[in-house]
C-alpha cells in the first residue's frame, strides 16, 4: 500500500468533475473532426452564435479602463464598502425586504456557498438541497465537514415538490437543532426551473413552524443565474417575503459576477444576508470576515471596482443592462427551441424557465452521453439525467438536439 502523508481527513480525496471531463472530450472531438461538426453543450459559459466566448461589451470596455492601482492594490478583507452596498442593491433591486443587511465579498458564487456551509452548517450534520443540484455543493459540504442530503425537486406534475421538501426538513430537524437549506432559484442549475411565489410561501411557512419550536433555520438562495431568469424586478418579487421573519430564520444569497457580468475568471461574488435581528447580521459580518482571512484573505479588487463603476455611471449601466438583456434573449431563444422540439418529439425534458441549462431525466446518464458522441453532441452526465448547456449552443446547432437525445434514450432504455 502506498504511503500517504496526508492528514487522515484529507487522505483519498479525488476531484471527479463531470463538467470539465465532458468538455475535454468535446475539445478532443473538435480537434479531430472540426469545431463545425461538434455541438458543445457541456460548459457553463456563454458562447455567441459564432461559437466564441461572449462578453458584455460595456463590461469589457470599463474593465480595460481601470488603473493599475485598481487592479493590483489589496482590497479590505470584507470587500470594498461601495461594492458591498452595490451587491445588496443588485440582489434585491426594487424588492428589498424589511430587515437588517450584511454582505461580504467572496471568491465567486462558489466562495459564498463555501462560507455559508462553513459557518451555518454544524460539523457532522446534514445540509439539504434538491436532488437535481450542482455537484460542487457536495464537494463544499465534504470539505467543510458536513453532509449533503436531498429532497425531490419535482412532484409527478413537475411542480416544486413541497411535500417531499417538508418531509425531509421535518426528518432532519427531528435529529438536528439547526439546518442549512440551499435552494438554487431562479433559473436553477441544472434544470432552468424556478420556484414560484406560492412555492416560497410553503417554504417559509415550514421554516416559521420549526423556528417556533426553537430550531435554527438558514436558507441560502443561490442566485448565480438570476440575470438570465427574466425581467429584473419580476424575478425578485419573492424576496419581499424575507422581511420580518423570526430571528432564528436567516436568509442568505450567493451572488456571483461570473454569469451576470460575464466575468467568470475574475472569481468575484458575495454572500449577502437579511435578518430581523441586528445582532445576527453583526455576527454574520464578523464570522465570515474571519473565514475569508483564513481562506483567501481578500479577493479581486479590480472586479469589485468594475461593478461599482458600472453602478455609479447611469449611462454605462443602462447600456450594460441593454447588452446583457440581448444575451438573455439569445439564451432564452435557444432554450425555447429545445423545449418546443422536446414537446414535438415526446422527449421528457424538465420544465425550463430560464438560465444557462436544461435537463432530461435518464436511467443511465453516462451511457446516454457517451452514445450522443456518435452524433457529435457533448453533454454532461448527472446523477439523475443529462444536462444541456443552452448558454453555449448556438440556435443553429440546438435545432435537432432534442430528437437526437430522445432517439439515444430510446436506444438505451427502450
Amino acid at each position: 500500500m502506498a504511503t500517504s502523508m496526508a492528514a487522515s481527513h484529507a487522505a483519498g480525496k479525488r476531484l471527479k468533475d463531470a463538467i470539465f471531463g465532458a468538455n475535454a472530450a468535446c475539445r478532443e472531438a473538435a480537434e479531430k473532426y472540426g469545431a463545425g461538426k461538434v455541438t458543445n453543450a457541456t460548459i457553463g459559459v456563454m458562447m455567441d452564435d459564432a461559437g466564441k466566448l461572449a462578453s458584455i461589451p460595456t463590461m469589457e470596455r470599463m474593465f480595460r479602463s481601470l488603473s493599475i492601482e485598481d487592479y493590483m492594490s489589496y482590497a479590505p478583507i470584507s470587500g470594498l464598502p461601495a461594492y458591498l452596498d452595490a451587491v445588496i442593491d443588485l440582489t434585491f433591486a426594487a424588492h428589498k425586504p424589511e430587515g437588517y443587511f450584511g454582505a461580504i465579498a467572496t471568491a465567486g458564487g462558489t466562495g459564498a456557498i463555501h462560507h455559508a456551509v462553513a459557518n451555518y452548517a454544524e460539523r457532522g450534520e446534514e445540509v439539504l438541497t434538491s436532488d437535481w443540484f450542482w455537484g460542487t455543493y457536495n464537494v463544499i459540504c465534504n470539505e467543510c465537514g458536513s453532509y449533503l442530503t436531498n429532497f425531490k425537486l419535482f412532484d409527478e406534475a413537475q411542480n416544486f415538490n413541497l411535500a417531499d421538501f417538508t418531509a425531509k426538513v421535518d426528518a432532519l430537524l427531528m435529529k438536528q437543532d439547526s439546518l442549512l437549506v440551499i435552494l438554487n432559484t431562479p433559473a436553477h442549475n441544472p434544470t432552468g426551473f424556478s420556484l414560484t411565489e406560492a412555492d416560497w410561501d410553503g417554504v417559509l411557512a415550514l421554516a416559521k413552524k420549526h423556528a417556533a419550536k426553537g430550531k435554527k433555520i438558514s436558507i441560502l438562495v443561490d442566485i448565480a443565474y438570476i440575470e438570465y431568469a427574466g425581467e429584473k424586478n419580476e424575478t425578485r418579487k419573492f424576496m419581499e417575503k424575507f422581511g420580518s421573519l423570526p430571528e432564528n430564520v436567516l436568509i442568505m444569497f450567493s451572488f456571483s459576477m461570473s454569469k451576470g457580468y460575464t466575468a467568470y475568471g475574475q472569481r468575484t461574488g458575495a454572500l449577502i444576508a437579511v435578518s430581523a435581528s441586528k445582532e445576527v447580521i453583526e455576527e454574520f459580518k464578523e464570522i465570515n470576515k474571519y473565514t475569508s482571512r483564513a481562506t483567501w484573505s481578500n479577493i479581486n479588487r479590480g472586479a469589485m471596482t468594475l461593478l461599482t463603476r458600472i453602478q455609479q455611471d447611469k449611462s454605462a449601466l443602462a447600456q450594460f443592462e441593454k447588452e446583457r438583456d440581448a444575451f438573455y434573449k439569445m439564451i432564452q431563444n435557444r432554450g425555447a427551441l429545445f423545449m418546443e422540439e422536446s414537446k414535438a418529439c415526446g422527449l421528457n425534458a424538465l420544465p425550463y424557465k430560464g438560465g444557462f441549462f436544461l435537463s432530461v431525466p435518464a436511467k443511465d446518464p453516462r451511457t446516454v452521453c457517451e452514445k450522443l458522441h456518435d452524433d457529435f453532441i457533448f453533454a454532461v452526465p448527472l446523477r439523475l439525467g443529462v444536462r444541456i448547456a443552452a448558454c453555449s449552443v448556438a440556435a443553429s446547432k440546438m435545432k435537432g438536439v432534442a430528437a437526437k437525445v430522445r432517439n439515444t434514450l430510446q436506444a438505451i432504455e427502450g
